[in-house]
């Protein structure tokens, strides 16, 4: 039986889009490649049809399968790079989720 994938979802809040472009972006980016992940959604238009409007940047990541998430989650370079994040950005909701 093939394991289910694993997905990571965030919604965050930038409060200084250069430095968290610069200094998160970069390094996120190259620790979910090396844990084989996969950008679905990264920041992107939205069309909210319940609900107040916000300024929420919304990331959804995918991974071959849940224990991968939570190994790219564990890892000293994700945690790393999540300083930087939290210093440009505040995260709303941050949930590591099994696919069906």
């Amino acid at each position: 039986m093939t394991p289910s994938k694993g997905y990571v979802f965030v919604e965050l809040v930038v409060r200084d889009p250069e430095n968290f472009k610069d200094q998160y972006q970069t390094r996120s980016t190259a620790v979910v490649a090396e844990f084989g992940g996969k950008f679905l959604v990264r920041g992107g238009a939205v069309s909210i049809k319940t609900g107040p409007s916000d300024e929420r940047r919304r990331v959804l990541i995918e991974f071959e399968s849940y224990e991968k998430a939570l190994a790219w989650y564990d890892s000293p370079l994700s945690q790393e790079a999540k300083t930087y994040r939290d210093k440009f950005a505040h995260v709303i909701t941050f949930y590591v989720i099994q696919g069906a």
